[in-house]
């Protein structure tokens, strides 16, 4: 007889493979130990942010931070940019919604800016403005007409 036609040998193709598992059950631990399994116990690590540990900070962190002397400064909107913005979208009768529209922005960020503070403005959001209320809203001379391209 050949080698192929023996039908008592058996032959595997694949063998699928053994899939590390967790178990979040006491049960389910007991069970891999009596099955024999190899068992891994951890602890879940608590974030640092999270109840009570938040004011723990680490105490050196808290002096490097103490240590720091550099002057954080945020960039703002001046307040007259703000009201030039308003002052030219009430004369063309627009909501800030309809302007937030026209620009593809949500309307909050038309009223931070026409507020004075929204941090660090966007030049794009600027030029969108500046396109639609005609005026100029960054450099020299904020608030002259803008004239049309020819």
């Amino acid at each position: 007889m050949s080698e192929e036609s023996d039908w008592d040998k058996t032959t595997y193709l694949k063998r699928k493979p053994v899939n590390d598992r967790v178990a979040k059950t006491e049960s389910e631990v007991n069970a891999a130990r009596r099955s024999g399994a190899t068992i891994i116990t951890e602890e879940k690590r608590k974030p640092i942010s999270t109840g009570a540990s938040a004011s723990t900070l680490d105490a050196s962190k808290a002096a490097k931070i103490d240590r720091e002397t550099e002057d954080f400064h945020v960039e703002k909107i001046s307040p007259s940019l703000g009201k030039t913005i308003a002052q030219r979208r009430a004369e063309l009768k627009m909501t800030q919604k309809e302007l937030a529209t026209k620009i593809n922005q949500p309307h909050n960020i038309v009223s931070e800016y026409e507020s004075g503070k929204a941090v660090n403005p966007n030049q794009q959001v600027l030029a969108k403005m500046e396109r639609i209320l005609g005026v100029k809203l960054r450099g020299k001379d904020i608030g002259a007409k803008l004239e049309p391209k020819h």
